[in-house]
């Protein structure tokens, strides 16, 4: 009965629901620990710098979006899942370090999908919406995670996946989630290290004592959102085809297995 159901519905559409629930299952997990750099941790000059370096990825990821909507409006419906992905999947949080937390990020599909540029838009939609709705992350502190999680982030994803596609779509999606996820937390650390320099060793010190407290939970975290990224994106591959066509990310006339860091389970 369910498959006769699924059969009669849209392919977008089954996919959407089928993304949804795994979202929704993943996005069980609470924690009342601050996401990423929390409010009032960063001095102001900071803040104000990191707010600053953003700008300009903010607005050429503006003008990416309006030119993806006008050339695709249908798109809208996928813009929105990868920004929902990337908020639930940024939610997950497990302590770390004081004033922040290790989490997936959730960028790499929507970088994937329509270029780094558009998920730095998404990505500071995400972040605003939780620093002032669940008080993950802060307001005065927003410029910072942006520039982890929604610029270095996605520029990584989407330049890796583009080096890598010649092992094969699944590795490629899996080694763009995985290490955009590092890359985040080690600019995370840098900046860390930038406003708190140790007092003996200065930033260097600070820096590699950061990144080693992140470690311990980010490396089998990113690990983990790799995998899950490949079997969202499978699913899009065999319900949504036609969203990675349209995105020249696959070709229409042979369809590629997705093999790779999920052939186990599936």
């Amino acid at each position: 009965m369910i498959a006769s159901i699924a059969h009669s519905m849209p392919k977008q559409r089954v996919a959407m629901i089928v993304i949804a629930g795994l979202l929704l299952a993943f996005g069980t997990v609470r924690s009342a620990h601050a996401m990423h750099i929390s409010e009032g941790f960063l001095p102001p000059t900071w803040a104000v710098l990191w707010f600053i370096a953003v700008i300009p990825f903010f607005l050429w990821g503006l003008r990416a979006i309006a030119k993806q909507v006008n050339r695709s409006p249908q798109s809208k419906i996928t813009l929105g899942m990868s920004g929902a992905y990337s908020f639930v999947l940024s939610g997950l949080k497990l302590p770390s370090v004081t004033g922040s937390c290790s989490h997936p990020t959730g960028i790499a599909l929507g970088a994937i999908l329509f270029g780094p540029t558009t998920m730095v838009v998404l990505g500071t939609i995400v972040l605003l919406f939780q620093a002032i709705v669940l008080a993950h992350g802060g307001l005065t502190t927003l410029g910072a995670n942006v520039f982890s999680m929604a610029v270095i982030g996605p520029f990584v994803a989407y330049g890796v996946f583009k080096a890598c596609r010649g092992f094969g779509l699944a590795w490629a999606v899996f080694l763009a989630a995985a290490l955009a996820d590092w890359a985040t937390y080690i600019v995370t650390a840098g900046q860390l290290a930038l406003a708190w320099p140790a007092a003996t060793g200065g930033i260097l010190e600070s820096f590699i004592k950061f990144l080693g407290i992140f470690s311990i939970t980010q490396i089998p975290l990113a690990v983990a959102e790799g995998i899950l990224t490949v079997i969202v994106f499978n699913l899009l591959l065999q319900h949504s085809r036609e969203v990675l066509v349209e995105q020249g990310i696959i070709s229409d006339e042979s369809p590629e297995p997705a093999t790779g860091p999920t052939a186990a389970t599936s």
